[in-house]
């Protein structure tokens, strides 16, 4: 059995936020970028494929990606694992992302979604995921661009918690990247990228994480959704968005 990418509708479907077309809309689109740039299958017809999904303690997106693979995660923090979806297929190991407990030449895939920013030597992390996978193999990455702001909107600063208390609240070392940033990090450009969150839709993003209350939450859902919509509708991989799910592979 060859280790395919999930359906996209599936995987969408699958998007953990209670609440996945209003607060968690973000995460759909982050969603929908990473399949945009994952490979369509990994490994072997023969063989399902392993798969290291490194700081993925509590999201288990590659699980939901491709749901035949032997999935490994990792996080540093041992109260993370196991929370996230597709938590009973997910090996678990406690360790650090810039000395990876495994062998060279290991994985069919590695990904890294909205890790690297909260990682100080983000350039061993991204060395040891170089030696772990397999040649064949791809590194799948999502991250928020270096000009990442919050809010995006000025008018919602009196309802939004400070972007410092946030990105500590979050754990970020860094905003994020540029991509000649991550070229240098993994030793050339992306064979693909896909942006996501852009000015329309990061409107739903502003006050998801406001401290307005659901009621107010609602009622401006409601009355963004038309234009939201479209929004999200017409985003493209190469739509002008605030953060972008890239893919390496190892040739």
């Amino acid at each position: 059995m060859s280790m395919d990418k999930a359906r996209l509708a599936d995987f969408l479907r699958a998007n953990p936020f209670p609440r996945p077309l209003t607060d968690g809309l973000f995460y759909r689109e982050k969603m929908r970028a990473i399949h945009r740039i994952a490979p369509a299958s990994l490994g072997s017809k023969r063989d399902p494929g392993d798969v290291l999904e490194v700081g993925g303690g509590r999201s288990g997106l590659a699980a939901l990606l491709y749901p035949q693979a032997r999935i490994t995660t990792l996080d540093r923090n041992f109260a993370e694992l196991g929370h996230g979806p597709g938590a009973e297929r997910s090996t678990y190991v406690c360790g650090d992302a810039c000395a990876l407990p495994f062998a060279d030449e290991t994985f069919d895939a590695v990904t890294l979604f909205d890790v690297l920013e909260h990682i100080e030597a983000d350039d061993a992390a991204a060395r040891e995921a170089w030696r772990v996978v397999r040649p064949g193999g791809w590194i799948l990455v999502s991250t928020p661009d270096a000009d990442w702001r919050y809010p995006t909107y000025e008018f919602m600063r009196r309802w939004c918690p400070p972007e410092a208390e946030l990105m500590a609240e979050w754990g970020h070392v860094r905003r994020g990247y540029e991509r000649s940033a991550l070229a240098a990090l993994f030793g050339g450009g992306p064979e693909r990228s896909a942006s996501f969150i852009n000015r329309v839709t990061g409107f739903y993003h502003d006050v998801a994480f406001s401290s307005l209350g659901r009621r107010r939450r609602k009622v401006l859902y409601a009355l963004a959704a038309p234009l939201t919509l479209l929004g999200y509708a017409s985003h493209r991989a190469q739509s002008r968005g605030t953060e972008t799910a890239f893919a390496w592979h190892r040739h």
